[in-house]
This record gives structure tokens, sequence and C-alpha cells, in this order.
């Protein structure tokens, strides 16, 4: 049943992109009172504590609808970078990534300075769920996709006002990166899977991470639904002089471009272009 209008934006852009796995509602939480009734606690309800990326990974993969709060929490990157606890000064002064991962402690600290955190105290944790069934507004929805789904979800999102994602990546944190940028920024962000993602909740090869503050998952499921962001090339062909669109071809002219024997350059049909690549 759906629920919530996010619900149904979630159905929409499934329908779209046909994802491996559920996208995520993700809400930052300020009171317990804004835990969902049949959300689980992993201390509760599991008796251990866990990473938020597999809380991430069991919401998307199971189904199951998971709040995190301090004392749920086993990495502390999310407890630094949502703002659940003073981030230490071993950490600010890069000791976190010194020696093993950075040259000196320097650059250690230039990372800590740039991680992405909220406010400590501004929330008290973290609740995800599939996003065709949360039955919460998110603040931020989380697509774990491939990079063929990654390419209709840029096309999609820039469908409105035609902007590029400017993103921030690491290798670290992906659950802080995923989260906390497009929340601070209000914008859509790529992050990359980390290692902790990968060997401890099922990130695979294949994945990468996209994620659309509250305000923009609207835009984005419309965007999705449109001609030219709907299709994407099925097979390769290293043919030159391809059939350009008729926009590209006369963008060429334009600018005094011309084939390779000197004749003017063709614009071709989306029907000729889409059989010559098999567009699905």
């Amino acid at each position: 049943m759906i629920m919530n209008i996010f619900n149904e934006y979630g159905k929409r852009i499934e329908k779209q992109i046909r994802p491996k796995s559920y996208p995520l509602a993700v809400k930052m939480l300020r009171s317990e009172e804004e835990i969902p009734k049949d959300a689980k606690r992993p201390k509760r309800d599991f008796s251990a504590c866990m990473s938020t990326c597999q809380c991430f990974a069991l919401s998307r993969t199971q189904g199951i609808t998971i709040a995190q709060l301090f004392e749920d929490n086993w990495c502390p990157e999310p407890v630094i970078g949502f703002g659940l606890a003073e981030p230490p000064q071993y950490f600010l002064d890069g000791y976190n990534r010194y020696p093993d991962g950075v040259a000196s402690p320097e650059a250690g600290a230039n990372w800590a300075r740039e991680f992405p955190r909220f406010k400590t105290g501004e929330y008290m944790g973290v609740v995800s769920a599939p996003l065709t069934t949360a039955s919460f507004e998110p603040d931020v929805a989380v697509f774990y996709c491939d990079s063929a789904q990654l390419l209709r979800l840029l096309l999609g999102i820039a469908y409105k006002d035609g902007r590029d994602v400017h993103t921030v990546l690491s290798g670290h944190a992906a659950c802080v990166y995923a989260v906390v940028p497009a929340i601070l920024s209000g914008m859509c962000q790529v992050a990359v899977p980390c290692r902790g993602d990968r060997g401890r909740a099922g990130a695979q090869d294949d994945e990468m991470i996209f994620s659309v503050p509250k305000e923009k998952i609207g835009d984005l499921a419309s965007g999705l639904e449109h001609e030219g962001t709907g299709s994407i090339p099925t097979r390769f062909s290293m043919k030159p002089e391809y059939e350009l669109s008729p926009s590209y071809a006369e963008l060429a002219r334009l600018m005094g471009m011309k084939r390779a024997d000197g004749s003017e350059i063709k614009g071709f049909t989306e029907e000729e272009r889409k059989r010559a690549l098999q567009y699905r």
C-alpha cells in the first residue's frame, strides 16, 4: 500500500531503472518519537551493534526498516558524520587516517577537516527503509546502481533545470558521503561504496551510489519518464562518423565541422539512431 507521495515516487523510479536492490529512504532523527513503530533497532532487536552500511544493506536487500541511534553504532565515522557525538581530537588531528592511509598526520587532518558532518547534537540517529514502503518522509533517497542506471539517474535529474551534479567523492565512509552532503547542500550526490560497505555490507564491484535530497525526488521521478532521458544503448560500435542527432549535427555545422570527405554533416532521426545501437 502506498502511504505517501515518496512511496509513489519510489515505484516510478524503480520502474524506470530496475535496480537490483530497493532504493532507500533515509531520514535523520531528531527525537525518539520520530522512530517508526515497525523499525528494528540493532542493539535491542539483534543484540549487537552494527555499522550504518550494514543497516542500509538490510533495508535495501531485505526491506527492513532500521533505526540506529548512538548506542546501536559500531563504526565511528557515521557517529561523527551524523553528529551523534563530538569528534575526538585524535580524529581532528588526522590519526584516524595516519599512518595507514595517508602520508602524514597533516594529510589525515586535511581529510578530517573536510569530512562532511552535521553539527553535533542536531540529530540523535538515522532510519532507513525501502523508498517504496517507508512510513516516513525521507530527507534523502539513496540508490545503489550500476553505471547504466547511474547514467539514467543523471539524465533524469538534469531534465528539469539542465544542471549537472557536482559531488564530493571519497574512498571512505560511503554512508556519510551518500547522506550528509546531499542534505546540507540540497543537491544530488554520487558516492563510491567504501571498503566497509564492500567488506561488511556486501556492496559489489558494479555498484555506485546516487543520492537525491527530499525536494528533488519528485523531479527525478518525472525526469526519468521523458523519452529523451528514457533510453540508453545496449550494443557497442566503434563506427566512425556515426549517426548524430539533428541537434548535434546542427551544432557541428554551426562550428564549421564537416565529414572527412568534406561533405556536410547530416542529422539522423531518433528512430534511426536507436536502431543503430539498439537502444532500450
